[in-house]
């Protein structure tokens, strides 16, 4: 995978005149896995909505490539190249997990809206080539056995994990993950550390928003910590742990 270069600088989001992010200035280089932290409240759900597109920033930018992306909704981004999996399994009911995963890869076809009217081989082709992503996709996640199975039917950790599976099959550049670890088994966590590691390898650009402190200095090679919306650290683990900064953030400055 080919790995894109994302520059957030000087972002700033305001509710109601209180600031949710402010001046938040993050780069992530190509096929790096950046990590935001931060206690509750340090505006890591604001800064994830203003990368992926549910928010406008109302000052700042957001750049993918040297190319600004912060006006453009989130399906333009999609074409771009961004792919989001959300905290809150989101899938599409009535449809089966492979039909869910191929989903993901809509913005990627290369045959047209004409094609598909008139069902023509270009059409027949692409859906093939979809399909059979899809099923590596599922395979790659771990769900090659559901694939045939209602969405819904799927228990939340493989829910969560059809999501990472959709989108991946749009081949994403940048994978924006919120708090993929929220609530699953060990096994679960486990097997999404090692896939997480393994895009990461394969060259792909992550930013992952997570509470879990431990999964994320497994797995980072650069994290970014928020407290009340601006940022206090950023540089490798090892000395984003040690900073006195993001201990009293966690812990309280009597700790």
């Amino acid at each position: 995978m080919a790995g894109a270069a994302l520059a957030v600088t000087g972002a700033s989001r305001a509710f109601g005149g209180v600031y949710a992010v402010r001046d938040v200035d993050l780069h992530v280089a190509p096929g790096e896995l950046r990590a935001v932290i931060g206690p509750n409240g340090a505006g890591k759900s604001t800064l994830f909505a203003l990368i992926g597109g549910q928010l406008a920033p109302d000052a700042g930018s957001v750049e993918l490539d040297g190319v600004r992306i912060d006006r453009l909704a989130a399906h333009r981004r999609s074409r771009l190249g961004v792919a989001v999996v959300f905290q809150a399994a989101r899938i599409f009911h009535g449809l089966t997990a492979l039909e869910n995963v191929m989903v993901g890869a809509h913005s990627a076809t290369r045959a047209g809206f004409v094609a598909g009217a008139l069902r023509l081989p270009a059409h027949h082709r692409a859906e093939r080539e979809i399909q059979a992503r899809a099923l590596e996709c599922l395979a790659l996640t771990g769900l090659a056995d559901w694939a045939c199975r209602p969405a819904e039917d799927l228990p939340l950790g493989q829910q969560r994990a059809l999501q990472l599976a959709r989108a991946l099959c749009g081949e994403p550049r940048l994978l924006l993950l919120d708090e993929p670890a929220s609530g699953l088994r060990a096994g679960e966590r486990e097997h999404l550390a090692e896939l997480l590691a393994s895009l990461r390898r394969s060259g792909l650009t992550m930013l992952l928003v997570e509470h879990d402190v431990a999964f994320v200095m497994r797995l980072a090679d650069q994290i970014t910590v928020l407290d009340l919306g601006r940022v206090i650290a950023a540089g490798p683990p090892a000395e984003v742990r040690a900073n006195p900064e993001v201990i009293a953030a966690y812990l309280g400055a009597s700790a």
